[in-house]
């Protein structure tokens, strides 16, 4: 049984004295933190584990995360201390809190990484101020190596997060721990049946060079499982018997005589299989060769097991080259680039210490270079054309035909598509980029920058339009259709509803007309993608005021009388 708190370093806890002797607030009565602590060595006595367990206080830190895996690094390496014996190891690492891993230490100023050593003076850990937190892979090691299987008793809040710690150590389980801890052997007990239940066979430590392993599983019910499952059974019961079949390969002979070791285990057990392997490096056929061959260059070596093996002084896949031609013992150094690893670029095969580049199926499509390193199909293209069609692959890089550049010649130097009306580019207010105009004068837009939204006369131009569409009415009423077709219309009820130009980044103008009835209507204009967005009001007739015109030399009952008759002969304004 032991405990852990934190590091004892800020920012983790505070450092303050009173904090250092009670780390809680208010009445609670709590131990000076600490950051792991072996309370009770592994015993048989149950009556010492619970008098200790009744006296523990609680503790405090300052973060959410604790310092679990420094805790439980100590109990994997510290054999002697927690007094594991040589049996199946179980932990259980019981928390409501999250952890801090490798790399957070640096908050508190401490860099040297984990040692994965044991450092428990008189039962403390005594180095969590020097040595960082272990990583995941880490831990995973020193769990593998010593044998031990945990479970992680965790409250619900941390389920999600420990369930995938959990698919990052082998043999490991996760138990959801009740408020009160009241499930904590049931929990136990479940998650040991849940570890026992599955055997997974893993090699002890690094394969010799060239060596590889296959596994197949024959487990419960003869179920058979190939690949990564013939590694594994799992649903097993005490009682089962399964049958595992391991097949050992090398790609590479070791020196004349030498033998090599390798071990394999199940997780979480001690016991191991030790192989020890003989190498076989030469073959049976090797004693019917056939000496000075006709499928060897000019009869210059003896065809053996399906292969050339050359006579003194010829080297090459058939013998076809001369070690005086040659000046290399190694013929493939000649073939990698810049004494890279790749041999012709993995594009060529290396004859007499040159490159042949291999042939494609489209004719078209060639490799070529001193070490196959070029190749006229792997340039940038664009509109799904090989150098946007406008250009040439010469060494996986464009060159591009005249007036295109880019790396996929996908950009025109032609300016014939950003001339204005009054012939400039860009009507002199913007750059020519591949083909298409960038106005550096924000108030002007469209393809070749001439719109101006905002410009004095922009109003009167397309009042017509404004006023066909919105009303059928004025000289374009009975062309509007044609004539308007690149305007987007939107009514409003309300002046108020109308955009300002502070409301969008893009420049809008802002409208008032009179129409054929001497009536002001009210519209905004902007132009957006070659469109112009117009937003209007739609009730003119409300800005509509008579003009009542009087005659000072009339008499006053034919001045009423005229006024009746211009009313019905005109609308006039008031």
């Amino acid at each position: 049984f032991g405990s852990f708190v934190e590091k004892t370093v800020m920012p983790y806890i505070s450092t303050t004295p009173a904090r250092l002797l009670n780390p809680c607030t208010g009445n609670q009565n709590c131990t000076s933190p600490f950051s792991y602590k072996n309370v009770l060595a592994l015993t048989n006595k149950g009556d010492e584990f619970n008098h200790l367990v009744g006296q523990q206080q609680i503790s405090g830190n300052l973060d959410s995360p604790e310092g679990g895996f420094d805790a439980i690094m100590q109990v994997a390496v510290c054999k002697e201390q927690i007094g594991w014996r040589n049996v199946t190891r179980l932990l259980v690492f019981s928390t409501d809190a999250g952890f801090h891993f490798a790399g957070d230490g640096k908050l508190g100023g401490i860099v040297l990484p984990n040692d994965g050593r044991c450092h428990l003076e008189n039962n403390m850990y005594t180095m969590s101020h020097y040595y960082d937190y272990p990583s995941i892979a880490h831990l995973v090691q020193k769990l593998s190596e010593h044998n031990i299987q945990t479970i992680f008793a965790v409250t619900e809040e941390f389920q999600s997060v420990y369930q995938e710690l959990k698919n990052l150590i082998p043999k490991s389980a996760v138990g959801t721990l009740s408020a009160n801890s009241s499930n904590v052997i049931k929990l136990i007990i479940d998650a040991y049946n849940s570890l026992s239940s599955e055997v997974i066979l893993e090699p002890v430590g690094k394969l010799p060079e060239g060596v590889s392993l296959s596994y197949k599983s024959i487990c419960k019910n003869n179920v058979v499982g190939t690949g990564e499952d013939g590694r594994k059974c799992s649903n097993i019961s005490i009682g089962d018997e399964v049958h595992f079949q391991i097949s050992v390969e090398s790609q590479k002979c070791p020196s004349p005589g030498k033998q090599e070791v390798i071990m394999i285990k199940p997780q979480g057990f001690t016991e191991k299989v030790e192989v020890i392997l003989d190498f076989i490096c030469d073959c049976e056929c090797a004693a019917k060769g056939e000496p000075n061959s006709k499928k060897c260059f000019e009869s210059s070596g003896t065809f053996e097991c399906g292969a050339c093996k050359c006579n003194e002084g010829r080297i090459g896949q058939i013998c076809e080259c001369s070690k005086d031609e040659v000046r290399t013992d190694d013929l493939d150094a000649n073939c990698r680039k810049d004494n890279g690893t790749d041999i012709c670029s993995n594009n060529g095969d290396c004859v007499c210490g040159t490159c042949e580049c291999k042939k494609r199926d489209n004719p078209a499509e060639v490799y070529s270079g001193q070490y196959c390193e070029c190749d006229n199909f792997n340039c940038d293209r664009f509109n799904n054309k090989l150098c946007g069609g406008h250009g040439r692959c010469e060494c996986r890089k464009c060159i591009c035909d005249a007036n295109y550049t880019g790396s996929a010649c996908d950009c025109s130097m032609d300016t014939s598509t950003c001339l204005a009306r009054n012939g400039q580019i860009c009507n002199g207010r913007g750059e020519c980029e591949c083909g298409t105009c960038k106005c550096t004068d924000t108030k002007f837009q469209g393809p070749t920058c001439e719109v101006c939204p905002t410009c004095p006369g922009v109003c009167p131009e397309h009042k017509d339009c404004v006023q066909c569409l919105t009303f059928q009415t004025g000289e374009k009423k009975d062309t509007c259709k044609e004539d308007c077709k690149n305007f987007r219309l939107v009514r409003v009820q309300k002046t108020e509803e109308l955009p300002q130009p502070t409301d969008q980044p893009f420049p809008r103008a802002i409208c008032k007309e009179r129409d054929e009835n001497d009536c002001w209507f009210y519209f905004t204009l902007a132009v957006r993608n070659d469109t112009n967005e117009v937003h209007v009001f739609e009730k003119p007739g409300r800005q509509c005021f008579t003009q009542l015109l009087f005659d000072s030399s009339y008499p006053v009952q034919k001045r009423e009388e005229s006024v009746t008759s211009t009313w019905f002969k005109r609308q006039v304004h008031l």
